[in-house]
């Protein structure tokens, strides 16, 4: 078992995966202690202008695990759908990560246009993908509480099924927030469950205790980092006081410039 998926397998202790959208956030985080660190491929897209789950961002992902895959922490890439329906292409990819440093791979079968990739399909990439680098996580993600199709927990299940049975080191299940349902998941996988931390969802300590295994942020502390800078801006222009914020030196020292 690798490092990182020793981390996967802590009973009562998940993951907390926070999700870095640069080098700055990346080590800024794991200066936090966090022994990994995942990327978010929504901030990745906005902070190159390009959009998100559209197989737009590929060089873009590749170029930011290279900066982050020897910087000392575990590192989890968050690859969209593999940027290609060709399992082949997407495990030339997942080539591609491995030699830059990353220790995990997320894939997701959610489409651009809300639909869901057949099932099929994403276990192919799976299988592909382990076939290629057998060390790296794979961590399976289905899209089928935000697909809004049917009904969920039976489809999730179908595809989780699927997914694990084509080697998927584990699975992610976004917009679940139902604990009991949760908890049946948990009970019949045969890898670790990720869940994907929301406001309105179970705390760290109430997953932890229904078993999940990985808790994923998200886009979460991106966005949190752009309201932040227009509320700093709005709070200039109203002269109102600004909070703490790193200095120029404590930003530079995470470039090791």
């Amino acid at each position: 078992m690798t490092p990182f998926a020793a981390l996967h397998h802590r009973p009562g202790r998940p993951l907390l995966l926070p999700n870095a959208w640069d080098h700055a956030s990346a080590v800024a985080l794991a200066a936090q202690g966090h022994p990994a660190i995942g990327t978010t491929s929504l901030g990745v897209a906005a902070v190159a202008g390009l959009p998100d789950g559209a197989a737009a961002t590929r060089a873009e992902t590749v170029r930011l695990a290279r900066r982050l895959g020897r910087g000392g922490f575990l590192l989890s890439v968050d690859a969209e759908s593999g940027f290609s329906d060709d399992p082949d292409e997407v495990a030339e990819l997942a080539v591609e990560l491995a030699k830059a440093g990353a220790v995990g791979i997320n894939l997701e079968d959610g489409r651009a246009d809300g639909t869901p990739t057949p099932s099929a399909r994403h276990a192919a990439k799976i299988a592909a993908v382990k076939a290629a680098v057998p060390e790296l996580f794979v961590n399976a993600r289905t899209d089928t509480y935000w697909c809004g199709r049917g009904a969920p927990e039976a489809e999730t299940l179908r595809r989780l099924d699927a997914y694990q049975r084509a080697g998927a080191d584990g699975v992610f299940v976004p917009g679940l927030t139902d604990p009991a349902a949760i908890g049946r998941l948990v009970g019949v996988l045969a890898v670790p469950l990720n869940i994907l931390w929301t406001p309105t969802g179970p705390g760290l300590a109430e997953l932890a205790g229904l078993g999940v295994a990985r808790v994923s942020l998200g886009s979460l502390l991106y966005r949190a980092a752009l309201a932040a800078g227009v509320a700093t801006a709005a709070a200039v222009a109203a002269g109102e006081p600004v909070g703490p914020v790193p200095g120029y030196a404590e930003v530079q020292a995470l470039s090791g410039g």
